[in-house]
């Protein structure tokens, strides 16, 4: 039951904003005097909160309680949820949708972090990628559902999707079946990770942290700044921030260019639901690829992510923009548990994961609310405002280099993957 307890908090921690994006279109018709800016809140101002918000959290999780602060977050979930049914005007649901925002923030470092506590090795491998292909699962089946219950009269009734808040929360009883010093960090002691561990995330040993966690560079060995590889973060994060920045670009695009070729509007839904489809797939299986990928997991994903947005850029038809969404997502749903695992390790305290995860989650948020300004501000500046796919004509180039980077990189930290046992 605490394995369940922990897993299900991947139930809503990527609700917020993509699950009721079905009924935008439903919710202007509502309200018609609102802007489309006032309907993109909705959406967009959740993403904002998460960030600031995730890293509270990690911060938070060095000197409180863990569990306490998963079930606040839930209950904060749980009751914008039911506040979302009692909302009468466009100004109610952007303040519900803060709130929204605010308590997965604050619970988003802790659906891996407490994976990252409780398994070591292959086992952790095994539920990071099933924690992420839960979370991806779920916003898929909510989009259906969502999409389902815009039809009714009731224009309330697809933000009860979020009320699968309750099961996290109902089994949130069973956390405390963890052991005390995984749940209280007070009680951690700085252990490094076991040879398990280190093995299977293609990484060397921590280096000794006697020095009380100040910074320093010895032979051979990465700089080290209060506990944390600060080398290894920021490689960790920038890696997620940019595979999520170029792919995320199909949801973003993919519907412009649908319109400008004259194609019919179901190729974009279908598009969109093969990439979340492909990304969700990998995780159910992710030792599976690890196996028999060994080293080579992220070039083989980035070399999927370059042919898929590839497809996008050079042949647009609709069985390229199909297999091309299938392959862009197979490589993200890769590497995602894979990051995950690594920022896990990045520390020399246990008691600093959940942090360390935080970091590193703030990229993909970033990357989903960036992505938009990045691509405009290129075309501007190659004048390119009439090039239909221009998008996908950068991100395509940056995923090629990209994957000239990680086979020269290789048996770096963040690109090396070792065989689980």
């Amino acid at each position: 039951m605490t394995f369940c307890a922990i897993m299900s908090l991947s139930l809503v921690v990527n609700l917020p904003g993509l699950a009721i994006t079905p009924m935008l279109g439903t919710l202007h018709r509502i309200f018609p005097d609102t802007t489309q800016i006032e309907d993109q809140m909705l959406t967009v101002l959740p993403n904002l909160l998460i960030i600031p918000f995730v890293l509270l959290s990690g911060k938070m999780s060095l000197a409180r309680h863990k569990i306490m602060i998963v079930v606040t977050a839930l209950v904060l979930f749980c009751a914008s949820a039911i506040a979302y049914m009692f909302a009468d005007t466009m100004s109610e649901l952007i303040v519900i949708s803060c709130l929204l925002g605010c308590g997965t923030g604050l619970l988003i470092p802790f659906s891996t972090g407490l994976i990252a506590d409780n398994f070591c090795g292959s086992y952790r491998l095994w539920a990071m990628g099933l924690q992420s292909g839960i979370s991806n699962t779920v916003v898929m089946l909510a989009t259906f559902i969502v999409s389902w219950l815009c039809r009714g009269d009731n224009w309330h009734m697809p933000f009860a999707v979020y009320l699968i808040g309750l099961i996290p929360l109902f089994l949130s009883f069973w956390l405390g079946g963890m052991h005390r010093s995984e749940t209280n960090p007070d009680m951690a002691s700085a252990i490094p990770p076991d040879a398990d561990c280190a093995a299977n995330a293609g990484c060397a040993l921590p280096a000794d942290a006697s020095d009380g966690g100040e910074s320093h560079v010895l032979a051979g060995k990465p700089l080290v700044k209060d506990g944390f590889y600060i080398g290894r973060i920021v490689a960790l994060t920038g890696v997620y921030f940019f595979i999520t920045f170029a792919t995320i670009s199909i949801s973003y695009y993919c519907p412009y260019l649908v319109e400008k070729e004259g194609w019919s509007e179901t190729l974009t839904g279908t598009t969109t639901a093969l990439y979340f489809l492909f990304i969700f797939l990998p995780g159910y299986i992710l030792p599976w690829f690890v196996k028999h990928l060994k080293g080579k997991c992220f070039l083989f994903s980035a070399v999927c992510m370059t042919i898929g947005i590839g497809l996008f850029a050079v042949i647009p038809s609709g069985w390229s923009l199909c297999t091309g969404a299938a392959l862009a997502g197979l490589g993200y749903g890769i590497c995602q548990p894979l990051l995950y695992d690594k920022a896990s390790i990045a520390v020399q305290s246990e008691n600093k994961a959940t942090l360390s995860l935080a970091l590193v989650l703030t990229a993909n948020y970033l990357a989903i609310v960036l992505t938009p300004f990045i691509i405009d501000f290129l075309r501007n500046i190659f004048h390119a405002d009439n090039v239909t796919g221009f998008a996908f004509i950068v991100c395509s180039v940056l995923l090629a280099l990209f994957s000239i980077f990680t086979l020269l990189k290789r048996n770096s930290f963040v690109f090396s993957v070792g065989n689980p046992k």
